[in-house]
């Protein structure tokens, strides 16, 4: 496509986070999808001011993302001490969102029926981004979402002059531990509402088998942690915090390169890689190993540096 296009003038476009919901898919692509990436805000960033600039008929060099939001429940420091490293995560990636000019917006998580929920992250995401929008005038708002709830803000901006779009996900799979579908998916009315709809995970999967160099630059790049100063390229090849500790477990089961030990309180999953001086091929259920303990960045147990244990 041609870009070339110096009279046009430059696009204003501010990008606006549902927290919990890019947290979701970003987890999808790390821990379920192939691709085993987390997606990366500026890459994230850049893809939008492409899509931007393609149905605006303008160079991307041109849409200036002049505002990026996030935002989100947060849990109070009591709360986050008692789920392992959390307040450390939630450190991490605020040093992410810092990085990238990113803003965060968060609420105290509620406890609702016994269960920690969200409430009134909807309201306060649409209180600011129309707020906004009527200060700063953007000409394209990106939303990150999939609620139907956003549609009021939509229509809002609509009514400013101001055109939306939507990066939204549509996927399915099988979780791992419960064996139950789970599905994600976009709500119509929102999908039909925004001017620019972005059907993300069609466009994420043709990019990837096409090695669209955009779509590949949204998720973080192991092999290259070492460019300075990003603390999402950084955070991607940190170890998880480990015991030193050494334990030992039988195999309860085993699937397509990664498997459950036995442990106390809950079984501890195991990935092939993590094998030393044994093939996983050889595995089979009620075999000991011996490993450690570590935390993966959900703050869940793993198994590392997994050896048979000694007969």
């Amino acid at each position: 496509m041609n870009f070339d296009h110096p009279r046009n003038p430059a696009l204003k476009v501010g990008v606006f986070y549902d927290g919990s919901y890019f947290t979701h898919v970003s987890n999808y692509y790390n821990y379920v999808h192939p691709h085993r990436r987390r997606l990366h805000i500026g890459g994230v960033h850049e893809f939008i001011k492409h899509m931007i600039a393609e149905r605006e008929d303008t160079a991307p060099s041109l849409c200036h993302i002049i505002d990026a939001h996030f935002f989100r429940g947060r849990f109070s420091a009591k709360d986050a001490n008692e789920k392992a490293n959390q307040l450390y995560y939630d450190r991490v990636f605020d040093d992410v969102l810092m990085y990238n000019g990113v803003q965060t917006h968060y609420l105290p998580v509620k406890d609702l029926m016994g269960r920690k929920r969200e409430k009134g992250i909807d309201v306060l995401m649409a209180l600011e981004t129309f707020e906004l929008c009527m200060h700063k005038r953007y000409d394209v708002v990106a939303l990150i979402a999939s609620d139907g709830d956003h549609v009021p803000l939509v229509r809002k901006l609509h009514a400013l002059g101001c055109k939306t779009m939507l990066l939204g996900w549509d996927f399915e799979y099988t979780d791992e531990a419960s064996g139950e579908l789970q599905t994600t998916k976009t709500s119509t009315d929102l999908w039909n509402t925004v001017s620019y709809p972005l059907e993300m995970a069609e466009l994420v999967e043709s990019g990837l088998r096409d090695a669209d160099e955009v779509v590949g630059d949204m998720f973080v790049q192991k092999e290259t942690l070492s460019r300075e100063g990003d603390p999402e390229r950084m955070f991607a090849g940190t170890p998880p915090p480990m015991d030193d500790q050494r334990y030992t477990g039988e195999i309860m089961s085993l699937h397509n390169g990664y498997g459950f030990i036995r442990f106390p309180d809950n079984n501890v999953f195991f990935l092939h890689d993590d094998l030393e001086e044994v093939e996983f091929s050889v595995l089979q259920v009620g075999m000991m190993l011996e490993f450690n303990v570590a935390l993966n960045a959900r703050g869940q147990r793993v198994a590392k540096h997994i050896r048979l244990a000694d007969s």
